[in-house]
């Protein structure tokens, strides 16, 4: 089918925002908890209310503001009767009026980071969960972000180590396994913390993932499942980004290395019935995407990534050969992939402002261009997209960015250095010129990220 530069441009955005629109969080949570009579559905769970006496709704992430109006309409017939409360710790941006359970802004819109406000919230969380008792139901709602969300230090270490050991690994280009697997080793209430702590007969833990392949123990740094890893393996990681040399704090090394040595490690037994519903991830967005584009009529190639990715750029690269590919050659004329690369970020003195999406379509135009004598010409007969589910990509207001082929004339109108925004980790003033970025506000969702390439060939009839 022969398409248009427009109708590229639409409908690439129409197949990602599709693939949004299907994780929606108070929608995932209405599908899995309801009502039926004298029990409570969860899932596949048939719970007796009759042997339940109050309900508390607790929990962190970007996802949480959708995730408890989900729950608080859901519950609606008994909230009153089971003293339904709650307290979920969400983005300052996420933050609406709900009746019956509190959502805490424990962060800046944009800034990823563990606040004094997070550390409030989070301490709020375990005293709600350790004031209930064994005739109690305690549902915990986990969405992507709840690791910087639900800071709990240990005592030793102060809420300014945390955050710098976050910054430094970050910036340093560490995965979000190898992050939190830090983090939940400086917590109280990671790597099963939450659990530990509370005082319910069950645990019901509502998850939308967003990290490759659903490791319980990474998803928001697994506040209600058992760590699997070790203070020793949080040194390694440490050691691996040279986060001594950083300036790291002594006392980080010395909490983590004096329980590597087997003193004061913790009990990872919990004291309540604890289960745990996977409700929505990045590979149910990505077929909703491909509904999206097959009702639209693209023949379509899809893939979510089932292991973490590597950097943005080379995922950026590998989305512009596979435009030119398909525009020039038979087969699909759209791809979808997901997934979550990482960035390297260069030093804060020459850095820009961007985040990973807007990286890798910035990579993508490099490599077109690198690949395309005619300039002018270069983005005819595609569009490239990518964007970050959850509406916030790095700390920008930006989901992502695209590329088209007027994207590309005003690009090479104004003589933009695209290699020199690239290395300063500066797209997101690049696709500013171009009126090229994303920009949906919070999406209360969080499934990692959505690719998307439309193509028209011009011999197509």
């Amino acid at each position: 089918m022969r398409r248009t530069q427009q109708q590229l441009r639409e409908d690439a955005l129409a197949i990602w925002r599709a693939g949004v629109d299907a994780v929606n969080s108070e929608r995932l949570v209405r599908e899995f908890v309801s009502i039926e009579g004298e029990d409570l559905i969860v899932g596949d769970e048939v719970l007796s209310l009759a042997a339940i006496d109050r309900i508390a709704v607790v929990g962190a992430g970007k996802a949480g503001a959708g995730m408890a109006a989900g729950i608080e309409a859901a519950l609606a017939t008994v909230a009153v009767k089971k003293q339904l409360k709650g307290w979920i710790n969400v983005p300052e941006d996420c933050v609406i009026p709900l009746q019956y359970i509190t959502l805490h802004g424990a962060r800046p819109a944009g800034i990823n980071e563990p606040t004094e406000a997070g550390v409030a919230g989070a301490s709020k969380v375990l005293e709600i969960v350790a004031s209930l008792g064994p005739n109690d139901l305690c549902f915990c709602l986990i969405s992507g972000g709840g690791s910087a969300l639900l800071p709990a230090p240990v005592e030793r270490i102060t809420l300014a180590d945390k955050q710098r050991v976050t910054k430094h690994l970050s910036g340093a280009g560490a995965n979000i396994e190898e992050l939190n697997t830090v983090r939940k080793q400086l917590s109280r209430i990671k790597g099963g913390g939450l659990a530990r702590a509370c005082g319910a007969g069950q645990l019901i833990t509502l998850i939308i993932s967003d990290v490759i392949g659903d490791p319980l123990d990474v998803i928001a740094s697994g506040p209600t499942v058992p760590d699997s890893r070790t203070p020793q393996d949080a040194l390694d990681v440490l050691n691996r980004f040279h986060a001594r040399e950083a300036g790291i704090s002594p006392a980080v090394f010395a909490y983590l290395e004096q329980r590597a040595s087997g003193c004061d490690i913790s009990d990872e037994s919990f004291p309540c019935q604890v289960s745990t519903l996977v409700i929505g991830n990045n590979a149910a967005a990505v077929d909703a995407a491909g509904i999206e584009a097959e009702r639209r009529g693209y023949s379509h190639a899809m893939t979510a990534a089932t292991t973490l990715e590597g950097h943005a750029e080379d995922i950026g690269r590998h989305l512009a050969e596979m435009a030119i590919h398909m525009r020039d050659e038979p087969g699909p004329d759209c791809l979808i992939t997901g997934g979550e690369p990482i960035v390297e970020l260069v030093d804060s003195t020459l850095r820009g402002k961007g985040g990973r999406n807007q990286q890798v379509v910035l990579a993508a135009i490099e490599r077109v261009l690198a690949g395309d004598d005619e300039q002018a010409s270069a983005f005819r007969d595609f569009a490239i997209l990518s964007g970050g589910t959850d509406g916030e990509d790095g700390p920008t207001d930006a989901a992502g960015a695209f590329v088209d082929e007027r994207v590309g004339a005003a690009m090479q109108q104004r003589q933009l250095d695209v290699g020199d925004y690239l290395r300063r980790n500066d797209a997101y003033r690049f696709f500013e010129q171009l009126d090229a970025l994303i920009k949906t506000g919070p999406t209360h969702t969080n499934v990692c990220d959505l690719r998307v390439v439309t193509v028209s060939r011009p011999n197509a009839k």
